[in-house]
């Protein structure tokens, strides 16, 4: 997209009600992974829907764009800064609420009413959240996305009129029995990274890994290779450790490792070798994170979600190293 282009729709956005509307959704996406940008957005939502239809679960789709839309609802409704609303801030937690309980729960009158309600709590949460994270000058990040599917998930099994379709059984954790024993080969290691930036949204596609990248290589081409690497490091990272392959090979140990890659590698620092040796460290500790969560949370039957991520993040920017910090502010684009 030309700079010409933007400014056209940006001018729009401002003297067009409708349009407006538009681009701060689309922005509320594209922050699921720090961008302040529309053409990102739409990107994460072609990406989105090509996946749940490619998977057979359009109800995913359809939930991102409600979640999206009443998580950005809400904050209009809690007079939340209008600054931090047209910027996408209180959209991209609701739109992650809209892809997972589908997910866990198909289609179902139960599920759709959750994935309403669900929304709009995110966005309660966020704002308490962000206020709590103020005094440490730390955001958010997708803590209420987080916090607020881990109780619905919870509920499920108290309540006899929710239909799961997708949560893993509880039990007890153990080591796995396909761990990985060799790298793979070339196509299935594309394959791999792709599925795990995918799967930030739920999605376990390639294509859609490849739209996410050119979404976030339009508003931001260090994100991208930042996005890229953080899922390689990952995959190589649990080779290492000896993880699930398949689990692996679906993207389940990537998708945290991705926000964190992006996070600390180019939005709350400048990009810098010392930066990209700390985003390193921070990835590869998202993955320790993300096993020991699996271990964790195996006896309650859910999923980790992207709390992996949170943690590292949070406690990699507490020590607030001096790199030069481009933005380290509770207002900083929040994933």
């Amino acid at each position: 997209m030309t700079e010409q282009r933007k400014t056209g729709w940006l001018r729009l956005a401002e003297s067009d009600p409708i349009v407006r509307a538009l681009d701060t959704l689309l922005r509320g996406a594209g922050q699921v992974m720090f961008q302040d940008s529309a053409w990102t957005g739409l990107f994460f939502l072609l990406g989105i829907i090509w996946g749940a239809w490619h998977e057979g679960i359009p109800e995913v789709a359809v939930g991102a764009l409600i979640g999206l839309t009443i998580g950005t609802i809400a904050a209009y409704i809690l007079a939340a800064p209008k600054e931090d609303i047209r910027k996408g801030l209180h959209g991209y937690n609701g739109i992650l609420v809209g892809c997972a309980l589908p997910t866990f729960f198909g289609s179902t009158l139960v599920c759709w009413v959750l994935v309403a309600a669900g929304s709009f709590f995110s966005t309660v949460i966020m704002l308490a959240v962000s206020r709590f994270l103020r005094t440490w000058k730390i955001s958010a990040m997708t803590g209420p996305f987080v916090f607020t599917t881990w109780f619905i998930l919870l509920a499920s099994y108290n309540f006899a009129h929710f239909k799961i379709v997708g949560l893993p059984h509880p039990d007890l954790p153990v080591q796995p029995s396909d761990a990985m024993v060799a790298l793979p080969g070339a196509e299935a290691m594309m394959q791999a990274i792709l599925k795990g930036i995918s799967q930030v949204f739920l999605i376990g596609n390639d294509v859609t890994g490849a739209l996410f990248l050119v979404g976030l290589a339009g508003a931001s081409l260090p994100a991208a290779i930042f996005a890229w690497c953080g899922s390689a490091v990952a995959v190589f990272t649990a080779y290492f450790l000896g993880a699930s392959g398949g689990a692996v090979a679906n993207g389940m140990y990537q998708f945290s490792a991705v926000l964190t890659a992006i996070g600390l590698g180019t939005t709350f620092y400048s990009p810098n070798w010392r930066v990209a040796l700390y985003a390193l460290l921070g990835t590869v500790f998202t993955v320790v994170v993300q096993g020991a969560l699996n271990v964790a949370l195996a006896p309650l039957g859910i999923p980790t979600l992207t709390f992996p991520f949170v943690i590292a993040a949070w406690l990699f920017l507490l020590p607030n190293i001096q790199f030069m910090p481009e933005s380290h502010r509770s207002d900083s684009p929040s994933v």
